[in-house]
C-alpha cells in the first residue's frame, strides 16, 4: 500500500501536467480559430479577362516591384523577394498566384508566405596530440556561420493583398469598346475639301481685221520716143484697090 503522503505529491504533479496540456491545447485552438473560412475576398479577385491575361498581368505586377519570377504561365505565377532587416536576420517573401477560368471571367488567387532566417554561429575545435596525455581537443577562434530558418508564416494582411490586386489591375488589357485612359488622343479630322469654283465663261477670241496693204503706185506708160513716131509716119499707107 502506498502511503497517502506519497500519493499527494504524485497527484499534484499530474494536475500540473494536465493543466499545462490544457494550456497548450487552448493556445493551439486559438490559432485555429483564426482559420474561419469566411466569405471575404482577401486572397482572391474576379477580373473580366481570360486567365492567361490575368496571369500575365500578375507577372508584370511582380516584376514592377523587384520580385524574381521563377514560374510564369497561363495558369500560375510564382515569385520571391528578399529582405534584410538586420545584419543577423534574413526574410524572404514568396508569392504564388493561380488563375482559374469561370465562364468568360478569371478568378485570381494569391497567397504570400514569409520565411524568416537567423544567423547561427558554431565554433570549431581542433585535436592536438600530446605524447603523454594522448589527443586533446582545444577550441579555436574560427566559427562557421549559416542561415537557419526559424519561422514560416502565411501573410494574412488584407491591405497587403489589396495593394497587390490594385497593382495587378493596372496591367490588365483594356476592354474593347471603351477608350483607354492612357491611349493617345484621336487624330484631328481631315480638313474639309474646298468648295468647287465655277469655271470662268469662255471668251471668244477677238478677230482682228487683216492689215491693209498700201495701194500699188499707178502705172504710167512711157511716152513714145521720136524714132517710134517716125516709124509710124513712114509706114506705107494702104492704097485702095481699084
Amino acid at each position: 500500500m502506498i502511503p497517502s503522503r506519497r500519493i499527494a505529491p504524485v497527484l499534484a504533479c499530474l494536475g500540473i501536467v494536465v493543466s499545462l496540456a490544457g494550456c497548450g491545447r487552448g493556445k493551439a485552438d486559438h490559432v485555429l480559430v483564426r482559420e474561419s473560412f469566411n466569405s471575404d475576398n482577401t486572397y482572391s479577385r474576379n477580373f473580366e479577362v481570360a486567365p492567361a491575361a490575368a496571369c500575365e498581368a500578375a507577372r508584370r505586377a511582380l516584376l514592377s516591384q523587384g520580385y524574381i519570377v521563377a514560374r510564369a504561365d497561363a495558369a500560375a505565377v510564382e515569385g520571391s523577394k528578399n529582405f534584410q532587416p538586420t545584419e543577423e536576420s534574413h526574410e524572404q517573401l514568396d508569392l504564388r498566384i493561380s488563375c482559374v477560368a469561370q465562364d468568360d471571367h478569371a478568378w485570381v488567387f494569391v497567397s504570400a508566405v514569409q520565411d524568416r532566417y537567423a544567423l547561427k554561429k558554431s565554433a570549431t575545435s581542433a585535436s592536438v596530440g600530446v605524447g603523454v596525455l594522448g589527443s586533446v581537443s582545444l577550441p579555436v577562434g574560427s566559427s562557421n556561420d549559416s542561415m537557419v530558418r526559424v519561422a514560416s508564416v502565411t501573410v494574412q494582411d488584407a491591405d497587403f493583398y489589396k495593394r497587390f490586386f490594385e497593382r495587378l489591375a493596372m496591367y490588365l488589357p483594356k476592354p474593347s469598346g471603351k477608350p483607354s485612359a492612357q491611349a493617345a488622343p484621336p487624330p484631328p479630322p481631315p480638313p474639309a475639301p474646298p468648295a468647287p469654283v465655277a469655271p470662268a465663261p469662255e471668251v471668244a477670241p477677238e478677230v482682228t481685221a487683216p492689215a491693209r496693204l498700201p495701194a500699188p503706185p499707178p502705172v504710167t506708160e512711157p511716152a513714145p520716143s521720136a524714132a517710134s513716131s517716125q516709124a509710124q509716119d513712114t509706114k506705107p499707107q494702104d492704097t485702095p484697090l481699084p
